[in-house]
């Protein structure tokens, strides 16, 4: 392609002031982490623990005024190992602060996966006055001395009085185990079922490809409901993990609940290795009955995906969110190549929290997936800004501005391909076009890539794959982006919401200039306006976003 020039007509919102207040307050109480491995590739967006591993996401819970963001850490090296729950919380679900370690392993237990809820009508009996239990139900994995065989799996107990700064392990723990007991039982997901006043478990025995339902009245005592298993689906040595069954409105209809099962796969993934599936149906009470399931025999492609990219696993929800739509987060990594991923001091990040909507596309109920509002309000708030006038495109490939250059960036448009046969954008470009993240449209077989072959670092595995394609058709010719670009990933919401992909880059620091392309014809790119979320050495955002001094609230 052969670049040309071209006249811009640009924009620049100035930065309002108040609109950065509250990061900086936040970020004089904690000094930045030393500038030691690889900073280029440390998120200024989401939420990364300082040092060491970092896998799924446990534990989502808001309560007392904060979210609470648990997970599979490892407090002893950047490996997988010695599973622990580390913590953060959060008032805004954007400025994370990192907590101490919640639970340890210890000689004859890891801490797998779970969640949380807060009891707030203590039927569990462990709250005391004036103070409502966090109980947490998780996944004891046994080692010798334990009682259990090794590799035994089991859900278990702890419950918190002081909002999740310390944790006590019930007494007679596990509270639900399998007879034989299983090796392969895990990821307890539990929330309050309002029609039938009790609470519901989704948990799985993931070598089995099942979920399995129970019901308490205590969050103690659990009561087997039912299983949902698809026999026949095409994914043999694959796990299923970490399920989460949500009730949602179609269509924004109080009186038309749908319900959605999510199911994290590993491997066999729409885009190789995990991802997180997902299907609706409807739920009794006891047994949950999907809509559609695609035949035996299907290509992954015939099944619903909640993000396309190959960095999206271990989606689950918050409990007790005070949003309207139910929020949803990630671990941003593959299990493909997590452990060979080339960061450090840390390995392992988080999506950014997105909201959840059912949408009727084509007579069928859709999931929709965008970035939480509490992020765009921010994203929003007297940012700087640089918005460009419509323009065309024929052929070509056209750098834009020097004012539209950065690492930390939210990209929005609409693209009308017209008469190219391809077209998009290039982020995280070098000066010499040698490096950059696409964005592509492929008008003839109406889909959406996201290509990240040149996209920097990208040989530390040959797992690491290259391309994402969806199905995706225009709306009245046109496809509207909303792309979020920080220092190691690219995040992409298309058509409001109908598709994301996510996926994880490690481009050079200098990589930071947009382009747009087409080919084979003419594209127009219009209401394309580029906002700064962080510059390149903002450390105070950083470390506002991500964490605070050991022991910190």
């Amino acid at each position: 392609m052969r670049s040309m020039p071209h006249r811009f007509s640009l924009r620049i919102a100035p930065l309002l002031i108040a609109g950065l207040s509250g990061a900086h307050i936040a970020a004089a109480s904690c000094a930045p982490p030393p500038e030691d491995g690889t900073p280029q590739w440390r998120p200024a967006l989401h939420y990364t623990p300082q040092r060491n591993w970092m896998n799924d996401p446990n534990g989502l819970v808001y309560e007392n005024g904060r979210y609470h963001l648990f997970y599979q850490y490892n407090p002893l090296g950047n490996d997988w190992g010695n599973m622990s729950w580390g913590h953060a919380t959060s008032t805004d679900l954007v400025h994370w602060r990192e907590q101490p370690v919640a639970m340890h392993a210890s000689a004859t237990e890891e801490i797998f996966s779970g969640s949380i809820v807060a009891d707030t009508r203590n039927t569990s009996g462990l709250g005391a006055p004036g103070k409502t239990p966090l109980v947490a139900l998780y996944t004891s994995a046994y080692k010798d001395g334990s009682g259990h065989a090794p590799g035994t799996q089991a859900q278990s107990l702890a419950y918190s009085l002081d909002h999740g700064a310390t944790w006590q392990p019930y007494a007679h723990n596990p509270v639900l185990t399998l007879d034989p007991e299983s090796k392969q039982f895990r990821d307890p997901k539990v929330s309050w079922y309002a029609p039938g006043g009790y609470w519901l478990m989704t948990t799985v025995v993931a070598d089995a490809h099942v979920v399995k339902l129970y019901r308490s009245g205590d969050l103690i005592h659990w009561t087997f409901l039912s299983d949902f298993t698809l026999p026949g689906v095409p994914h043999d040595g694959a796990l299923w993990e970490m399920p989460d069954l949500v009730p949602l409105p179609l269509d924004g209809d109080a009186r038309r609940i749908k319900w959605v099962m999510i199911v994290n796969v590993n491997p066999w993934s729409i885009a190789g290795g995990s991802g997180s599936m997902y299907f609706v149906g409807d739920f009794d009470g006891r047994t949950f009955t999907p809509d559609r399931v695609a035949p035996a025999g299907s290509d992954p492609a015939q099944f619903r995906w909640v993000d396309h990219g190959a960095d999206f696993y271990a989606a689950g929800t918050f409990s007790g969110a005070p949003s309207v739509r139910p929020v949803a987060i990630a671990w941003m990594s593959n299990w493909d190549y997590a452990a060979k991923a080339p960061t450090t001091p840390w390995r392992g990040a988080m999506t950014l929290p997105r909201e959840l909507a059912l949408t009727t596309i084509g007579d069928e109920p859709w999931l929709i997936v965008t970035p939480a509002a509490a992020f765009d309000a921010w994203a929003s708030a007297g940012r700087p800004a640089t918005r460009l006038d419509d323009l065309s495109v024929r052929s070509t490939l056209t750098e834009l501005p020097a004012a539209t250059r950065g690492i930390v960036q939210r990209i929005t448009l609409s693209l009308a391909p017209q008469g190219a046969s391809r077209a998009g954008l290039v982020v995280r470009r070098s000066a010499n076009g040698a490096i950059g993240t696409k964005i592509v449209y492929d008008t003839a077989t109406r889909t959406l890539m996201l290509d990240r072959s040149q996209s920097g670092e990208a040989n530390f595995s040959s797992a690491f794959s290259k391309q994402h394609i969806v199905n995706l058709p225009l709306e009245h010719g046109r496809l509207k982006l909303e792309i979020i670009v920080d220092r190691g990933s690219i995040e992409v919401f298309a058509n409001g919401g109908r598709v994301a992909l996510t996926d994880l880059i490690f481009p050079p620091r200098d990589a930071d200039r947009i382009a747009v392309f087409s080919e084979g014809g003419s594209a127009t790119f219009g209401e394309l306006t580029v906002t700064r979320l962080a510059d390149s050495g903002d450390d105070n955002h950083v470390c506002a976003s991500r964490q605070a001094p050991p022991g910190g609230r």
